[in-house]
């Protein structure tokens, strides 16, 4: 018993942790409304009605109404089984005092309806009883009944009254569950236009993804595990006087796993999960993205502890004060205000942590971005060599791969790839395999995959005129020789004349080592490769095409951030005048002569870059000759078909993919890198941080 008496006090302390369950709403409910409204109805419709008219015998009709001539009309209609007849009297003489007991108020108060009603036998007996009756009055004067016919009485109110009254009823509950249909309702919305749209995850709607699903983001992974242990432990931190944070901002690019990232996270948590994305507080109405707001806070308090993840929260935390119209309420603006208010209003042992996910974080308010709101900003990057090699292995579980296939060398062959894009292969590899009747996806599908996800898709049936591909084949040759002779550009791999993608007459793929720093001596080589395909253009035909269209921009862009930007130009000095986060608006922070001096010094790096590779592939005219004529037989040429044209490599750096793999490389290793194609050029994505690369 005493045993039992102890364990009392741990079960009541224990009573407060459990999270609150929702606040009850008011007791209204909206089908008070509907029997109102029918109420209603059935009062205007009572009213509307005419009262019934009293009933009096053919004599006393006679002798009171037909033979004074007060009669203006008989209307005679079915009644039953019986001919039911409704004596009208002449208006100017219903106020005379013997007609007031017979006077009914219908059509509210006026007496245009019939006075009395009597009954006859048929409608031929009718006829007989008046002209027997009036058989002293010239037929000329004699008054007849008029014959209607008339639906029973039931008939009439249901017509007339229930079936009007249930259409109108069913519309209007139509109308309201409309309006007031849940967030997720198609319709207007209007009384839960002001509530949150947020998704809730709890123990009965779990999240199945867990940070086991999440590969090669492994420092994200410890910081939001960490937040996960805060909700799951608290005590642990708040004992030695730290502070559960309130907020983490995951900031990286595009495909890098954010949003899978903050699924793991409420996988893992096992507390409410509260997902949204930052559009949903974005409305038409004023006042709606602050109200949804303070609804989803509200939500998050009565289910503390838990987690709230805004997805793409740029939508609505943009930096204040720009683009805004004068005189005008920013919705957006008064969203994000209240968003900063109650994200600083709650107190740090709430339990509530917001995870916000974006890949602008240059255009975030400051507001929201200082401790106190946001206080990790967990950046998630492109993976490495070994973090795609382990997003390689989660992706490569479902698939049924043959024994070669191995996740090292795909991810050295996949360099910049994000998490996204690694999906994208295996998918492609998969779909490749199917295609070609395989029982087993090999390493071929794979190389193909990346080639399909590089260049697109290959087009086998685009017809080329012998001559453009004969400038295609120059083209890349020109590529080829100038990356082969030029020690810090990258190794060129596979060089094709395969048209790909929209387009795309050929290309020519490269395996760049990853590295974050750039010399000038690797950025000019990187610009001579690139020039390689103009220049032979110009030195073996002499003309040039618009092939190199792409080649000349990201020149052109790299030439000018040599100059205003890395500050590697003796002549305008060690400045930068890189602007990220458009500060200087549309104001240049140079002079008009520093500006032309800028445009001086960026023509004559390019020009000198031209020179220099027209110089280099005169020297290899004999080897340019031979690449191209072996593109123009075979279409498509790898790294081992350029050793035996042109020789070794004359330097001894040795790739990313042979330092990891521990080989001289892949036969075919259709490696990411620099795209060089016939028409409309385009490139794969960058490595990372390199600046000798871009996206198309």
């Amino acid at each position: 018993m005493k045993e039992k008496e102890n364990t009392k006090p741990k079960l009541i302390k224990r009573i407060p942790n459990i999270p609150k369950k929702p606040q009850k709403g008011s007791n209204f409910n909206i089908f008070w409304v509907y029997a109102a409204i029918i109420v209603g109805l059935i009062l205007v419709s009572v009213l509307f009605t005419n009262d019934t008219n009293k009933t009096i015998t053919y004599r006393e009709f006679e002798t009171t109404m037909l033979a004074p001539g007060d009669v203006q009309k008989i209307v005679a209609y079915k009644y039953e089984d019986l001919v039911k007849a409704d004596v009208y009297i002449k208006p100017e003489l219903l106020k005379e005092e013997k007609y007031k007991k017979y006077l009914t108020k219908n059509n509210f108060g006026s007496a245009g309806g019939p006075t009395v009603s009597f009954t006859a036998g048929s409608m031929d007996a009718l006829d007989n009883q008046l002209k027997e009756s009036q058989k002293e009055i010239p037929a000329d004067n004699q008054i007849l009944a008029e014959k209607e016919t008339r639906q029973s009485t039931f008939n009439s109110w249901f017509f007339t009254v229930i079936i009007p009254l249930l259409l109108f009823i069913g519309f209007w509950i139509f109308i309201m569950r409309r309006m007031g249909g849940g967030a997720g309702g198609g319709g207007g919305q209007i009384f839960n236009i002001g509530k949150s749209k947020a998704t809730l995850f709890d123990k009965e709607s779990q999240v199945n993804v867990t940070f086991n699903d999440v590969a090669g983001l492994e420092e994200a992974k410890q910081e939001v595990m960490e937040i996960v242990d805060f909700l799951k432990n608290p005590k642990k931190y708040t004992n030695l006087g730290g502070k559960i944070p309130k907020g983490a901002l995951l900031v990286g690019s595009p495909g890098t796993g954010k949003t899978l990232l903050a699924k793991a996270v409420a996988g893992e948590a096992q507390v409410p999960f509260f997902s949204l994305s930052g559009s949903d507080f974005v409305e038409m109405f004023v006042g709606v993205g602050a109200s949804r707001v303070r609804d989803l806070f509200k939500q998050a308090k009565d289910k503390a502890p838990c987690i709230i993840f805004i997805d793409e929260v740029d939508a609505i935390g943009r930096a204040r004060g720009k683009n805004s119209m004068m005189g005008g309420n920013d919705e957006r603006e008064n969203t994000l205000n209240q968003l900063l208010v109650e994200m600083d209003g709650f107190g740090t042992d709430s339990g509530i942590i917001i995870l916000a996910a974006t890949n602008r974080p240059d255009v975030l308010d400051s507001a929201l971005l200082r401790p106190g709101r946001f206080d990790r900003q967990i950046s998630i990057d492109k993976p490495d060599l070994v973090g795609r090699e382990q997003i390689f292995k989660v992706h490569l579980k479902p698939i049924k791969t043959d024994q070669v296939v191995d996740a090292k060398k795909l991810s050295a062959q996949t360099p910049g790839f994000a998490g996204a894009e690694i999906a994208n292969v295996c998918n492609e590899a998969a779909l490749i395999a199917a295609r070609r009747n395989k029982e087993s996806v090999d390493m071929q599908d794979f190389q193909d995959a990346i080639d399909r996800v590089i260049g697109g898709l290959e087009k086998k049936n685009k017809i080329i005129s012998p001559e453009e591909k004969r400038i295609v084949a120059y083209h890349e040759a020109g590529h080829a020789i100038a990356g082969w002779f030029l020690e810090h550009a990258d190794p060129l791999v596979k060089v094709s004349i395969v048209p790909r993608g929209v387009a795309a007459l050929g290309y020519a793929q490269y395996l760049p080592k990853e590295q974050f720093l750039y010399t000038t001596e690797q950025l000019t080589d990187g610009m001579c490769m690139t020039m390689g395909g103009r220049v032979a253009e110009d030195l073996v035909f002499g003309k040039i095409s618009t092939g190199a269209q792409n080649d000349l921009e990201r020149i052109t862009k790299l030439s000018y951030a040599m100059v205003t930007i890395y500050g590697m130009n003796s002549t305008i000095g060690n400045v930068s005048f890189h602007d990220p986060q458009n500060e200087y608006n549309f104001n240049k922070p140079y002079s008009e002569k520093t500006s032309e001096l800028i445009d001086i010094e960026v023509r004559k790096l390019v020009s000198g870059v031209y020179e220099r590779t027209m110089q280099l592939l005169t020297d290899q005219r004999e080897g340019l000759e031979k690449l191209a004529e072996k593109l123009l037989e075979k279409e498509i040429l790898f790294q081992t078909d350029l050793e035996e044209i042109l020789g070794k490599r004359p330097f001894e750096n040795r790739t990313t993919y042979d330092e990891f793999v521990n080989g001289t490389g892949d036969q075919k290793p259709a490696a990411e890198g620099l795209l060089h194609e016939g028409v409309g050029e385009t490139t794969a994505p960058s490595a990372p941080v390199a600046p000798t690369q871009s996206e198309s």
